[in-house]
């Protein structure tokens, strides 16, 4: 009898697997559509320690593929052509206080002018003790020349011009700052764009907040200001701390609910900003008021699908947004109702896309302020599962060949399968 109950158990959680998978892969929404007007664009997927690439696309065709790190952040085509990315690779001997072989993170500048893939025509680089939340995430090149970039290990902003730093932020200006920030993913500073007349836009991702940096003056402006609300989300992970010592507990953490953990925020002009709200899994659109930044337009589903983990939303001059959606793997344009006018899928997780020849640029249309005061704003409720619904955005980020449609529900009968079959093969043992 038991032996028998065994073989039902084992078959059971064999054909619960398999026909989970089976039809959830059938149901899938398509990801790919192609656009009735031609368009390029540049991508940088980020390979998670392999298969980190550069892409160029006409429509969903490569044009063009550089490989030759790790890990491929932010991307920008240059003035002349040639393509400045932002980068971490490891086997550098020049290591400092590190052991040899050691990372070294940076920018480099390809020049896709030539035959194959392009060549690395230009790095400058220092290095790190480790390949993960020790990386520079961005690179912004600037009017005068030179880039501007995030150091997440040291937590600053820099900018390097002929290769030499010439001018940083340092973080724990504003923030309590741990007795060294680079053993610790403490603020996880992951963007930079300039702004205009001395201004940086930074995004804090760890503190869910931008900040307004000015040459000079230090943080002008603080976008998702601590109010004195809960600062779990901020603490979780051994992330921000009372570093100062004084007892109070407190740290500098942005509402949750307005940005959580984003990345890659575009300005659009002043008092209006578009942000991949990375852990809400959505784009927002934030404009400023005099009760501070508040919502006006979001995009929570585009074709069907869910965003997930969403890390750049770029606004283009006819109003359409370009949104690099990580965790499905995909890069997709969407207008103003959120209707999907061109998608493409990359292999492996993408880390952020700019429309050539355009790039991302101030002064394009903003959404979400009519006539009427009605606003853009999906009001939709969060389907978020507690506990699961985290887990399954930290699987697929560590193995991120997962298809797109793997979530909650694949993962519990993941656990489950398995465990009808142990079950199952216990029982045949017993009788």
């Amino acid at each position: 009898m038991e032996r028998d109950r065994g073989t039902v158990l084992v078959l059971a959680g064999v054909a619960l697997l398999v026909v989970t998978l089976a039809v959830s892969a059938a149901l899938a929404p398509p990801r790919e559509v192609d656009a009735e007007e031609s368009n390029e664009t540049l991508v940088s997927v980020q390979g998670f320690r392999s298969a980190g690439n550069v892409q160029a696309l006409d429509g969903s065709e490569r044009t063009w593929t550089h490989e030759g790190a790790e890990n491929y952040f932010e991307v920008e085509r240059l003035e002349d052509g040639r393509v400045a990315v932002a980068f971490i690779k490891g086997g550098y001997t020049e290591c400092g206080r590190y052991d040899s072989p050691c990372p070294h993170t940076g920018y480099r500048v390809l020049d896709p002018g030539g035959e194959g893939s392009p060549a690395v025509v230009e790095e400058w680089s220092f290095p790190v003790g480790g390949q993960t939340n020790s990386e520079v995430h961005a690179i912004d090149p600037l009017p005068g020349g030179g880039f501007a970039l995030t150091d997440m290990d040291r937590e600053r902003v820099v900018v390097v011009e002929d290769g030499e730093i010439v001018w940083q932020w340092n973080a724990s200006a504003h923030y309590d700052a741990p007795p060294d920030p680079t053993r610790v993913d403490w603020l996880h500073i992951n963007d930079v764009e300039h702004i205009g007349q001395g201004r940086f836009l930074v995004s804090v991702r760890n503190a869910n907040q931008l900040v307004v940096v000015e040459r000079g003056a230090g943080v002008v402006e603080v976008i998702n200001e601590d109010r004195g609300g809960e600062d779990s989300s901020c603490t979780k992970n051994s992330q921000l701390d009372d570093y100062s010592g004084d007892s109070d507990g407190d740290v500098r953490c942005g509402d949750p609910a307005v940005l959580n953990h984003q990345h890659n925020p575009h300005w659009l002009g002043e008092g209006v900003v578009l942000v991949a709200d990375s852990d809400n899994d959505r784009v927002v659109e934030l404009r400023r008021t005099d009760d501070g930044w508040e919502p006006v337009w979001t995009l929570e589903r585009a074709g069907d699908i869910a965003l997930n983990w969403p890390r750049d939303a770029d606004r283009l001059p006819d109003g359409n947004t370009l949104v690099t959606d990580t965790l499905n793997k995909r890069i997709i344009e969407v207008d103003e109702d959120g209707e999907v006018v061109w998608s493409t899928t990359t292999a492996v997780v993408p880390y952020e896309a700019d429309r050539l020849p355009l790039g991302e640029r101030a002064g394009v249309p903003a959404h979400g302020a009519d006539t009427d005061g009605e606003t853009g704003v999906d009001d939709s409720e969060n389907s978020d599962v507690p506990l699961l619904s985290p887990a399954v955005v930290g699987i697929k980020a560590v193995v991120p060949w997962l298809p797109y449609w793997v979530g909650e529900i694949q993962i519990v009968v993941g656990i489950i399968s398995p465990a009808l079959v142990v079950a199952g093969v216990v029982l045949r043992r017993r009788s």
